[in-house]
């Protein structure tokens, strides 16, 4: 289970070291290999591999449709497996690095099931303007309430 926020940093190489918390988390779960990829090509999604692995069976068995051919075509355009070495660091694809800015300062969000990693200033950007509304705090609130 992945949550919050950690910042990194990118090397010029391209690699990226999990920050502490992170990585422990990682550790816990005993995963060494990730797909990385985006939908977007706006940020990256860092997936273990056999979380990836449940999702691809799941698109596999809906390929006929549109959205989910689209999906798979982004994703795998985006996509690298890679593997974490003993420090937890990896290569993030270059093709991603460039197209979602991911140099330098980044931001790690928790997503449950994978890490999405962003360009810090951008996300800071989205995220001040896109604060929530009233009617979406009311709907999560409802949600939440549900947890009771």
């Amino acid at each position: 289970m992945f949550r919050g926020n950690h910042q990194a940093k990118v090397e010029e190489s391209g690699r990226i070291k999990l920050p502490v918390a992170v990585k422990e988390a990682v550790d816990r779960m005993q995963v060494t290999e990730f797909y990385v990829t985006s939908p977007n090509g706006t940020s990256a999604e860092v997936w273990p591999l056999g979380e990836w692995e449940k999702v691809e069976k799941r698109l596999a068995a809906n390929s006929s449709r549109t959205d989910v051919q689209d999906y798979m075509e982004q994703t795998s355009f985006y996509g690298l497996e890679v593997k974490m070495d003993s420090a937890g660091r990896f290569v993030l694809p270059q093709i991603l690095r460039e197209k979602a800015k991911l140099s330098g300062d980044v931001a790690i969000l928790g997503k449950a099931r994978y890490l999405e990693i962003y360009n810090l200033e951008t996300l800071a950007e989205s995220i001040k303007a896109s604060a929530m509304s009233k009617q979406a705090r009311a709907g999560m609130s409802a949600i939440l309430d549900e947890l009771d």
